[in-house]
């Protein structure tokens, strides 16, 4: 359950129940311990209880312990995993091989710089905001820019509050659309183009 709110939404314990094939009850008594534990977090809206990650840092430590327990690599033969594999949602933040190279990228124009906790540079800033990225710092207590370490790539991508951004401004530029119904997203031909054109990136 917590892998399939790795994609920032909220959901109701039925419709988990049956995402992952348990029992209503089963499905209850996991999210409480969830809950207790405060991974998860529960808004209510109306007569309706929806759960959600309890925020970015459990999705951070969720994406790190999928690298360690070595999840396979999608298979090619399928065709869901591979789009998984090559752009997804990891929260609120872009994650799959798209993602770890636009972050390796962002490291090599020297726009962003820092080990764990990233500083973007004064030409990076000027640069991202030019195409719409807030870059303004994050007004609570989570992190600016950082790595996030990628399940299927088992390298970084961008994330905290600039990697949020980020893919919140190419999602409104028309570079990347979102799915309903998975964590997949999908890459435009003009992302494409825009990756070429700004970042000279071919994905």
């Amino acid at each position: 359950m917590l892998c399939l709110l790795m994609d920032g939404r909220a959901y109701t314990a039925t419709e988990l129940s049956a995402a992952v094939e348990v029992a209503p009850s089963t499905a209850s008594a996991h999210l409480a311990k969830l809950l207790e534990q405060r991974l998860i977090a529960c808004v209510k809206q109306g007569r309706y209880r929806y759960f959600r990650l309890a925020g970015q840092p459990v999705a951070a430590a969720l994406e790190g312990l999928m690298a360690l327990a070595g999840v396979p690599r999608p298979s090619v033969k399928s065709s869901t995993p591979t789009t998984l594999q090559y752009a997804r949602t990891c929260y609120d933040h872009m994650a799959g091989e798209v993602a770890v190279k636009l972050h390796d990228r962002l490291h090599a124009l020297n726009w962003l710089a820092g080990e764990e906790d990233y500083r973007l540079s004064d030409a990076g800033q000027a640069a991202l905001t030019r195409l719409g990225v807030d870059c303004s710092p994050a007004p609570t207590r989570r992190r600016f820019a950082c790595g996030c370490l990628d399940w299927s790539e088992r390298r970084s991508h961008l994330g905290g509050a600039l990697g949020a951004a980020l893919l919140a401004a190419f999602i409104q530029r028309g570079w990347i659309l979102r799915r309903l119904d998975s964590r997949e997203l999908q890459l435009t031909p003009a992302g494409k183009k825009a990756l070429a054109a700004h970042f000279d990136l071919t994905v």
